[in-house]
């Protein structure tokens, strides 16, 4: 069997078609993973507010609306440190 320059050639851009094919499908899966996770996080997000609005809303009965501010501004940094350090653990 001869193999020519031709045959060579062909092979490698059939290869060539293939590769970008799959490069193609997991450039899309991938963009929409991303966007899900985007998704999530700003649902996150929302919840987390939500989560700390009431939580004022409830301490504002209970004292007064400057310290339960306060105290809402010390939850959410509290939540933040422990995000940050989950993700610095996450990164190792």
């Amino acid at each position: 069997m001869k193999t020519t320059i031709s045959d060579l050639v062909i092979a490698f851009l059939d290869l060539l078609e293939a590769e970008g094919r799959s490069l193609r499908d997991a450039t899309l899966r991938l963009g929409w993973g991303l966007a899900f996770v985007l998704l999530a996080m700003l649902i996150i997000l929302i919840a987390v507010g939500f989560f700390l609005w009431g939580i004022y809303l409830y301490t504002a009965a209970w004292l007064n609306p400057a310290a339960a501010a306060l105290l809402m501004s010390l939850l959410a940094l509290i939540m933040a440190l422990l995000v940050g350090r989950m993700a610095m653990a996450w990164n190792r």
